[in-house]
């Protein structure tokens, strides 16, 4: 998948992450670096809602998938998604995830041979001063699309 196609999929494929306004600010092959704006985002005590947050931590995953493997043959999955919680978000919200091109190797390789591989990514969610307000845990999966039978 174009890498601007792909930027477009995950800022509105999802109404609901539309909504809220995620933005990917960085998207290559083996990168993706997202921001959830507090704007919009706001819970009861003026903090950045919980959901808004977990929101942030999931969609790197896809982004992942989607500038890292052959769509066309992978589609991705997120099995589990962890999340703590650390300090209040006051203002926007970053998270960076990343696979090594070893990793993307070795999960194609898998995905070719078993028709899923499974991974894990770790994530800080940040302030604009660098300050960790959550840290993530994903597990995700990379499926093989199942073509029609001839």
């Amino acid at each position: 998948m174009d890498l601007q196609q792909a930027k477009k999929v995950l800022e509105s494929g999802i109404a609901f992450v539309q909504r809220a306004g995620l933005q990917v600010l960085e998207l290559r092959r083996g990168h993706v670096k997202c921001r959830m704006p507090l704007a919009g985002n706001v819970n009861h005590i003026g903090t950045m809602y919980a959901g808004a947050l977990f929101t942030l931590a999931e969609i790197p995953g896809g982004g992942l998938c989607l500038s890292s493997f052959d769509t066309t043959k992978y589609f991705p999955v997120v099995k589990e998604l962890d999340i703590k919680f650390l300090k209040p978000a006051k203002g926007d919200i970053t998270i960076e995830i990343s696979l090594t091109e070893e990793q993307i190797a070795a999960l194609q390789a898998q995905a070719a041979e078993q028709g899923k591989a499974e991974f894990v990514l770790n994530g800080e969610l940040k302030a604009a001063d660098g300050t960790v307000v959550a840290t993530s845990s994903g597990v995700y999966q990379i499926r093989a699309v199942q073509m029609p039978a001839r």
